[in-house]
């Protein structure tokens, strides 16, 4: 299959290193910079470029906040029977795009990323496939991420806004929340070193992702549990009250098990 990926960043470089020895692959990528460490594909910054190519599948890898503009870019020259994918992790506006582009298409959500996951060994990572979408490109996308090892889910887009705004919201405002009231310690505990880790990880995000991320619908709910469970906890340490910790510490234990 000819295969043609959008952005060459650390997503769109994996999905090149991935595909590239099973199938015809190319990267459109206007920052030459980007492309120093892709092989094995063809490089193209230039429009009528992909028009020669005739790629049957698009996974367009570009920044979230550019995801859509990249498709109506690239769009007026793909061929019309052209698969379009991609593998946003924030879906907003995507399903209406689909709906109106006159290209079959598949969207999927690989939920790991380069910043913590080891990308030899993903057994324990998982990738969601929208089923709203085109027979074929799921088919391809199952079978791409079975063979990773992945644990595949099928949702519907808003299933996976849902889901998304559980998974993300909840470890992103947590992480907000500790960056916001820590200080630098000469001596810092393994705990402590372990939760700035991830802090400068999510940290490194880009920012509009973490924006679309907690201006998803569903995403209000969520952090308002965490309100709900900060006030609990401040009224026990408040009142010292020995019982009532060991309860919570009960609770909250059940739900890390």
């Amino acid at each position: 299959m000819r295969i043609l990926v959008l952005g060459a960043g650390k997503m769109g470089s994996f999905f090149l290193d991935l595909l590239s020895f099973d199938h015809e692959t190319a990267v459109y990528e206007k920052d030459t910079r980007r492309m120093r460490f892709t092989y094995n594909c063809q490089r193209f910054t230039r429009l009528d470029e992909i028009a020669a190519f005739r790629p049957e599948l698009v996974i367009n890898a570009v920044t979230v906040k550019y995801t859509i503009a990249a498709f109506n870019e690239v769009m007026p020259h793909l061929p019309a029977d052209c698969i379009l994918s991609d593998i946003a992790s924030v879906k907003t506006g995507l399903k209406e795009f689909y709906e109106q582009c006159g290209h079959p298409f598949v969207s999927t959500h690989p939920m790991f990323g380069p910043t913590f996951a080891n990308l030899n060994q993903l057994s324990e990572e998982n990738a969601i496939i929208i089923s709203e979408g085109d027979r074929d490109g799921r088919q391809f996308f199952r079978k791409l991420y079975h063979d990773l090892g992945l644990n595949i889910y099928e949702y519907t887009f808003d299933e996976h806004d849902r889901t998304v705004a559980y998974s993300l919201s909840i470890p992103f405002v947590s992480t907000f929340v500790f960056a916001a009231v820590m200080k630098h310690q000469d001596a810092p505990g393994t705990t402590f070193k372990r939760h700035m880790r991830i802090a400068k990880g999510v940290m490194s995000e880009d920012d509009y992702l973490l924006q679309e991320v907690l201006f998803n619908p569903y995403t209000h709910d969520q952090v308002s549990q965490i309100r709900t469970e900060l006030k609990e906890l401040l009224d026990i340490i408040d009142h010292k009250d020995s019982d009532r910790m060991k309860q919570y510490l009960t609770k909250i234990r059940k739900n890390v098990k």
